[in-house]
């Protein structure tokens, strides 16, 4: 007779679930009011998308039991706080700027919020562990709430990027779990420290399928965080969204992969181990050069900043690369003045979005911004703020970024790479400022355009936070970096 499994329920250490389940079950009450009463207002449920999600943050922030939880699978550790914080942070924002004069397909049905709380809880779990199993039902249940969000907007180039999507998001799952597997074929577990502790311990054994594993994992995250080779389709799903919404998958659903990926290739940078570092150094260099290249020849302000954001993701992918803990700090660091900045920049889009002008050739065409200075000065400073910041001009937020992310390739010995690093800002910089020509230098090609007609005083707020923060931040680097480094070294990274 097989005898009962006895399991200490205080064993299993459920605050560690606190945080996904208030996300989960704001979800849930959201669909439970609709069914209630289908005519309420849906302002109502972007208040309460809001509300949850700053009760997740509180939850989150004021955790303080073990690390491990549910089987050991749940890991919260101070990368793992740090990771779900910016990205509930970075939602909260978001969601604010669905307040917008015109009402648009999506917002229309309560499903669309309760996705979204879906999608962020998916997202913490990809952040909030390091077992293979957990991060790939994460990294489903965020992707398959994205697809159907990015398809709700029902225009012909937004199923055409849901598709696009989808594909890319079915054959990154095919290959996260082939990689899977073959970790766990050679080593019996799917846990990162214990995958790391049997492949060291054998000296790499079968090392031509431990190299396999890599690529396939790589892979997988490539698709996620837009990496060389796997880039191709990022721009169209971008110009398919919402300005908004590809504001905000430049952002979070990266923040997510970033965190799996530090976790993973730490085992083979911590070793160091030459070929995986070969495979993650031309992964980098191409992933930060030919984005930027790309970016020169784009007529339109979107697409520009989708691919902008591409080359972002090699910068902070550097910092995996690189593995000290000043590379991880920065990576962080980097990856926070990046979320106001860009953020802010996808949002003046948005909030400028109009279907009444079909001369352009896009609904961002670098065209409609001429001469903003004369239309509507705080708009053209406001947006040039938010360019020159992500152009690496000082003394705007995201400088500090590149040079402590440079500091830490000089100070981890990778020379080269950081002149890599310092050449592509260079190049960026050139494509950041040419819509500031656009809005400052030069004359409106058509009369009577208006802007900020998709503004609210809601929206406008989001923008101005970001504004501020990006100006301000100079004086709060070193107690940002202080934070950081304090949820580092918890983590032992």
């Amino acid at each position: 007779m097989i005898p009962a499994i006895s399991i200490d329920f205080a064993s299993l250490n459920i605050g560690t679930l606190a945080p996904m389940i208030i996300a989960i079950v704001g979800a849930l009450v959201i669909l439970c009011v609709d069914l209630a009463n289908k005519k309420l207002d849906k302002s109502l449920y972007i208040i309460l998308a809001v509300l949850f999600l700053i009760v997740d943050l509180g939850t989150l922030l004021g955790y303080s039991g073990d690390v491990r939880g549910m089987f050991d699978l749940m890991l919260i550790d101070g990368i793992a706080i740090l990771a779900q914080s910016i990205i509930i942070i970075a939602s909260i924002l978001f969601i604010l700027l669905s307040f917008t004069k015109q009402r648009f397909n999506e917002q229309r049905y309560p499903e669309y919020f309760a996705l979204y709380l879906f999608m962020i809880a998916g997202f913490q779990f990809m952040v909030s562990s390091d077992s293979l199993i957990l991060i790939f039902v994460g990294l489903e249940t965020s992707s398959m709430a994205l697809y159907t969000m990015i398809a709700m907007h029902n225009r012909a180039n937004a199923i055409e990027a849901a598709i696009k999507y989808f594909t890319m998001g079915a054959l990154a799952a095919g290959l996260f779990a082939f990689g899977s597997l073959i970790f766990y074929a050679l080593t019996g577990t799917v846990e990162f420290g214990k995958i790391s502790e049997v492949l060291v311990t054998s000296d790499f054994e079968n090392y031509p399928l431990v190299l396999l594993g890599v690529v396939f994992i790589l892979s997988a995250l490539g698709f996620k965080l837009s990496l060389v080779p796997f880039h191709v389709w990022v721009a169209d799903v971008y110009e398919g969204s919402t300005a908004s919404l590809a504001g905000f998958m430049s952002i979070v659903p990266k923040m997510a992969g970033f965190i799996v990926a530090l976790r993973f290739f730490e085992i083979f940078v911590s070793s160091g181990n030459m070929f995986v570092e070969a495979i993650l150094i031309a992964i980098v260099v191409l992933t930060m050069t030919i984005p930027n290249v790309i970016a020169l020849l784009q007529k339109d302000i979107n697409r520009m900043l989708a691919y902008s954001s591409i080359s972002n993701a090699g910068f902070v992918m550097s910092a995996i690369l690189i593995g000290t803990t000043h590379a991880t700090t920065a990576m962080f660091l980097y990856w926070i003045l990046f979320l106001f900045t860009n953020l802010g920049a996808f949002a003046m889009l948005w909030l400028n979005r109009n279907k009444d002008y079909k001369t352009f050739r896009t609904d961002h065409d670098l065209d409609k911004y001429a001469g903003l200075i004369n239309l509507s000065p705080m708009t053209a400073v406001i947006f040039g703020l938010f360019l020159l910041s992500l152009a690496g001009i000082p003394p705007f937020a995201l400088f500090w970024g590149k040079m402590y992310l440079l500091g830490a390739a000089v100070n981890g010995g990778y020379i080269v790479l950081a002149l890599i690093m310092a050449l592509n800002s260079a190049i960026a910089a050139f494509y950041y400022l040419r819509p500031i020509v656009y809005m400052f230098l030069k004359e409106p090609t058509i009369d009577g355009v208006k802007y900020m007609e998709n503004a609210t005083i809601t929206s406008k707020v989001v923008v101005g936070i970001c504004a501020i923060f990006t100006i301000i931040s100079i004086f709060f680097i070193q107690n940002i970096l202080e934070t950081i480094s304090y949820y580092i070294q918890i983590s032992g990274y």
